[in-house]
């Protein structure tokens, strides 16, 4: 029987050397210290070209930028993979933030500004002014140089396009909509679904299908942004059908939704059966830190019951990104057992934090991913898979 699947769903924070380099600010003697404590931590080979590259403090030419790009990724699939994970990818090194990323590489959109998404993290809003598209994929490159750096899979999540819809203004498919005509709200949610429809197949689709073409067999959809509008569920599950396509089957496909309220999926999701083959929420941070395998010690995970008859994997955070508490490996234990009690097949859970701990500092986000990978173990001699 398999053992239980870890990996990291999101984002790390990025490395002081390399926010710097790119910021154009000045490094000072402390980003050449946590270069070099990382570099022998993680046993990076090369770790002193690095060091050497970064004396060079403030005159990086584009050729630096990019080694720098490759050192910073090259340690953070480092740092995952000494985690102990089994799905392993970089942790949005090569990447600015979900949704600029994504959207400086289409055209028919023009940035405005920062405008917050939560806590005190922003992220550069833009409008549609065309319709999407794009002139190349822009994440096989990323892929590829990832998979040079470990033997294990390469997962690459990619920001999906109803996240991309509704976080962006609408000044193309909404410009034929005149306030205080008739059937106003109406014109307005179908041009918000012809958005939404471009984006899934102009965008999402052709980046999936070359990073499948390159060999990605593990791709997620990240739909922060899914449940936000209770009468568009309809539309967020035809998008996934859309961006995902004839692949179907072909590759591992999981969706990213945290933080909201995951009823509002039901019973709409169910339609993605044999389409997504995990399904991942956020379930730590509304947990309770005891230990146990009860539903009262187990608030957290109530959702879990509605999957139980499904055909999905389960994506079970386990890890809450928003403390710098460290999950005993024992309550991670209790978080999975439970979980397996509740959906009746533990091979249905794949393991992984609540989201992307880009909010903690390396040193407690690699703390936590080594609990979660002990913690998986403990379950695994629990469940009689070890």
């Amino acid at each position: 029987m398999p053992r239980l699947i870890t990996h990291e769903i999101g984002s790390l924070a990025k490395t002081p050397w390399r926010v710097k380099v790119f910021s154009g600010h000045p490094l000072d003697p402390h980003d050449l210290m946590v270069a070099e404590f990382w570099g022998k931590r993680l046993a990076i080979p090369d770790y002193q070209n690095l060091l050497t590259l970064l004396t060079k403090n403030d005159s990086f030419t584009p050729q630096d930028k990019q080694e720098i790009l490759r050192f910073s990724s090259l340690y953070a699939t480092k740092m995952l993979e000494k985690s102990g994970l089994d799905l392993i990818w970089d942790g949005e090194q090569h990447r600015v933030e979900m949704y600029e990323y994504a959207v400086r590489r289409m055209q028919g959109f023009t940035f405005h500004g920062h405008v917050r998404s939560f806590d005190n993290k922003y992220y550069c809003k833009a409008s549609c002014t065309h319709a999407p598209s794009f002139s190349e994929p822009f994440h096989t490159q990323e892929y590829l140089q990832i998979a040079q750096f470990t033997e294990n899979p390469v997962k690459i999540p990619i920001t999906g396009p109803y996240t991309i819809m509704d976080w962006s203004y609408d000044e193309h498919y909404l410009s034929s909509v005149i306030p205080g005509k008739e059937n106003v709200k109406k014109l307005a949610h179908q041009a918000r679904q012809n958005f939404l429809n471009d984006v899934a197949k102009k965008v999402t689709y052709p980046n999936i299908r070359a990073l499948y073409d390159k060999g990605a067999r593990y791709i997620q959809i990240d739909e922060p942004a899914a449940t936000t509008k209770r009468d568009e569920i309809p539309e967020f599950i035809q998008a996934m059908k859309d961006s995902i396509g004839d692949l179907a089957g072909k590759a591992f496909f999981s969706v990213h939704i945290c933080f909201s309220d995951y009823h509002r999926l039901f019973p709409a999701i169910l339609e993605l059966q044999g389409i997504l083959d995990e399904i991942h929420f956020e379930y730590a941070n509304r947990d309770t830190k005891e230990l146990g395998v009860t539903a009262d010690q187990r608030v957290g995970y109530e959702i879990l019951e509605k999957f139980k008859d499904t055909q999905f994997k389960i994506g079970l955070g386990v890890l809450d990104v928003h403390t710098d508490f460290i999950e005993p490996p024992e309550l991670i234990r209790d978080r999975i057992l439970y979980a397996a009690k509740v959906i009746g097949d533990p091979n249905r859970l794949y393991i992984a934090p609540d989201c992307g701990l880009r909010t903690r500092t390396w040193e407690v986000a690699f703390l936590k991913l080594q609990n979660m990978v002990e913690g998986t173990r403990l379950a695994e001699r629990e469940l009689g898979l070890a």
